[in-house]
């Protein structure tokens, strides 16, 4: 018996997925998730738009015992389901620091500690999101959740995810390419 393969879709690091109103796992209704690194060996990315209620960037900075600045402080997002005490920061890549992960010209993800350090001097990355967690594919796996219309792939835009309101940017995402996400029925995959 011959092994069945999913087929191949092109890289989507940097694109957006947009959950459909197909989508059988309720971890990810209405989310709007940015693929930060997709190959043959699988996919991972973050979600951009569900903060979390639990915790603050306020009281993470305490509990690592740097300064709070005085400024305002964006929430904590869940990234996704996986590693969830996993700390990203996704931000302008006018930032820089030694270990990151470009994900498209001027965005970057990093893990780095120094992130979190410069934050609490105000001298972190102008826009950014701190996650907890991530999401994660292993090899087809993404693909074949895309062929189930689970997923719509759309092009990144950085807008999005630092301008626009958590509870608007599934929507918003989808409206930029003239789709009304909540309406979208039988129709999904590539936009």
């Amino acid at each position: 018996m011959t092994e069945t393969k999913a087929p191949v879709i092109e890289q989507l690091t940097g694109s957006f997925l947009i959950s459909t109103p197909q989508m059988p796992d309720p971890r990810f209704a209405e989310q709007v998730i940015l693929i930060c690194a997709h190959s043959e060996e699988g996919a991972m990315g973050v979600a951009v738009n569900k903060p979390n209620p639990y915790i603050t960037l306020k009281e993470i900075l305490k509990s690592a015992n740097l300064p709070v600045p005085e400024a305002d402080l964006p929430p904590v997002y869940i990234g996704g389901p996986v590693e969830i005490e996993s700390a990203f920061v996704l931000y302008h890549s006018d930032y820089r620091v030694e270990h990151q992960l470009e994900i498209s010209p001027g965005l970057s993800l990093s893990r780095e500690s120094k992130i979190l350090e410069d934050i609490s001097k105000n001298q972190g990355p102008e826009e950014y999101l701190f996650l907890l967690g991530y999401a994660g594919w292993g090899p087809g796996q993404l693909e074949s959740e895309l062929i189930a219309d689970g997923w719509l792939t759309l092009p990144c835009e950085k807008s999005i995810i630092f301008n626009v309101a958590d509870h608007e940017k599934w929507r918003t995402a989808a409206m930029l390419y003239g789709i009304d996400i909540s309406t979208l029925g039988d129709m999904a995959g590539y936009a």
